[in-house]
């Protein structure tokens, strides 16, 4: 399947039901957040909205992941019937769109590149690195802090944070994604680390 054929996560009934309303038109004004809500309340047409935005953006960092275009293709797919069956657990408050978006998509990457792995025979047993409930705990009050500090950021600081905190992408990836020069990017990147620190100093050590 083409990257850029629209994929089969919505079932048929609702693609029918979709294309028996007003086609939805991707105004770009909508923010990307706007489009999951709709996604969550099963608008097959904010869906293919969403899909035609991001397709091309996520097919490039799957590519670039992966090295591989067949896999990158599926990694798309996979993404999209995830973002389809998961847009509920987005929450506005957190983030804007994007960054959720590009969780979703680093995360059926890793899927990706983990299932074309040759399987790996047994080694030695070793001890479970999983964390305690204290160090979740500890994890998740961490995660609460930095959502909070980073609301105090001005916006471009905020956005470009965002996309590597919460999406995963690298410095380069992001500066494509916004259309930026790298340089702008670290800068913003730097200043919002510096004031991150000055908020969290002493908190979180």
């Amino acid at each position: 399947m083409s990257v850029y054929a629209l994929p089969n996560a919505v079932p048929l009934g609702e693609r029918r039901q979709a294309a028996q309303r007003e086609p939805f038109v991707d105004d770009p004004s909508i923010p990307d957040g706007e489009l999951i809500r709709r996604v969550a309340q099963r608008d097959a047409n904010a869906f293919e909205a969403l899909y035609r935005r991001y397709a091309r953006s996520v097919f490039g960092l799957a590519l670039r992941r992966l090295g591989d275009r067949m896999n990158a293709e599926d990694a798309v797919q996979e993404t999209f019937a995830a973002i389809w069956r998961s847009a509920r657990t987005y929450k506005p408050d957190r983030g804007a769109g994007a960054p959720w978006l590009y969780a979703v998509a680093r995360n059926a990457i890793v899927d990706r590149s983990r299932g074309r792995g040759d399987t790996p025979g047994e080694g030695p047993e070793l001890a479970s690195d999983e964390p305690t409930p204290a160090e979740r705990a500890e994890a998740s009050y961490t995660s609460w802090r930095v959502h909070r500090a980073l609301e105090t950021l001005g916006s471009n600081e905020r956005e470009v944070i965002e996309l590597a905190y919460y999406g995963g992408l690298s410095q380069s990836e992001v500066a494509d994604y916004l259309n930026i020069p790298l340089g702008t990017v670290k800068t913003r990147t730097r200043a919002g680390l510096g004031h991150l620190a000055d908020l969290l100093e002493g908190e979180l050590q």
